[in-house]
Formats: C-alpha cells, sequence, structure tokens
C-alpha cells in the first residue's frame, strides 16, 4: 500500500499546489473579460478535481485500515495469535482517521469559501471580521495544503507501521501452519 500511497498523494499534493496557483493567477475576477472568466474557470474546474482526487485519496487510505484492521482481527482470533498486534493495529487506525476527517473537512470547507467568494455566484459573501471573502478563502487554502501535507505523512507512517503488523501476523501464521504440518 505504502507504494500505490506515495504516488497518490504526491500527486494529490500537486495538484491542489496547481489549483492554488491558478486562484493566484486571477486578478481580479470581477472583471468580465473572456481572459479572466477562462481563469477563473479553470481554477474552480481544476479545484473541483482536486478535492475529489485528494478526498479519494484519503478514502482510499480509510478503505486500507478499514480491510486490514478486519483481516488482522479475524486472522488473529483464527490463529489464536497475540492479541497486542490486533490492538497495536487498531490504536494506530484510530489515531489516524480522527486527524484525516478533519483534513477532509478542510478540503470541503476551502470549496465551500471558494464559492462564497466567486463574485458571479447568486449569494455574496462580504467577509468576516474585516477580511474579504477571497482573503479567507486563500488563507484557509494555505492552512489546508500544509495539513494536506502534514495528513499525508502522518498517513504514510500509519501505513508504515500497519505494513509491518501485518509482516508479523504473517511470519507467526507461517510459523504456526509449518509447526502443524500444513501448507504454507
Amino acid at each position: 500500500m505504502v507504494r500505490i500511497f506515495l504516488p497518490l498523494s504526491f500527486l494529490s499534493t500537486m495538484t491542489l499546489l496547481l489549483v492554488m496557483v491558478l486562484g493566484l493567477s486571477i486578478d481580479d475576477p470581477k472583471v468580465v473579460s473572456r481572459a479572466v472568466q477562462a481563469g477563473v474557470q479553470y481554477h474552480v474546474l481544476t479545484a473541483l478535481a482536486a478535492l475529489m482526487f485528494t478526498l479519494l485519496v484519503h478514502a482510499i487510505v480509510l478503505t486500507y485500515f478499514m480491510g486490514t484492521g478486519r483481516w488482522i482481527e479475524e486472522t488473529s482470533t483464527a490463529y489464536k495469535l497475540d492479541p497486542s498486534l490486533y490492538h497495536q493495529s487498531k490504536t494506530i487506525k484510530y489515531r489516524t482517521i480522527p486527524a484525516m476527517v478533519a483534513c477532509m473537512v478542510l478540503l470541503i470547507l476551502t470549496a465551500a469559501l471558494g464559492a462564497a467568494a466567486d463574485p458571479g455566484a447568486t449569494l455574496q459573501s462580504r467577509g468576516y471580521l474585516g477580511y474579504s471573502a477571497a482573503t479567507i478563502h486563500l488563507s484557509v487554502a494555505i492552512v489546508t495544503v500544509l495539513a494536506n501535507v502534514a495528513m499525508n505523512y502522518a498517513e504514510f507512517r500509519a501505513l508504515e507501521r500497519n505494513t509491518e503488523i501485518i509482516g508479523q501476523v504473517l511470519s507467526e501464521v507461517r510459523r504456526i501452519r509449518q509447526e502443524k504440518g500444513l501448507a504454507v
């Protein structure tokens, strides 16, 4: 899973950075010119694609933890393995999931704030505490990209540790099967 995760997380980060560059390249989104509106359109469409892809990467990790957690639990029960392996895997999963969900919420919040900052939107946001909607969107977008990079690192470390636990389970199963003369 680590080999799959690294390129996916790198690509998701690059798409988020591309979206940020596209957003920063828009001079004044209120200007009604073909070039400016094309820039806004590219930013919005790329942002939606980046949002979906980045959420997908986090969802893949979540699904992986759910699947391997169940496998470790069932294998530990079937082979009467030390329950600490399952508990370690469970701890890794439950430490990672809340931060992952927070990162996903931040991604969605950034998109919502981007929609609120769109001057062509039906509902106009006036901003908050003297800051324009665009400034708030940009600030949250920067935090989101940084949080996503930090979360990717945390997910990578959790995936590495979970892979080690799976290796321990497999070696224990192999040892038990060899002791009983079963096929390995």
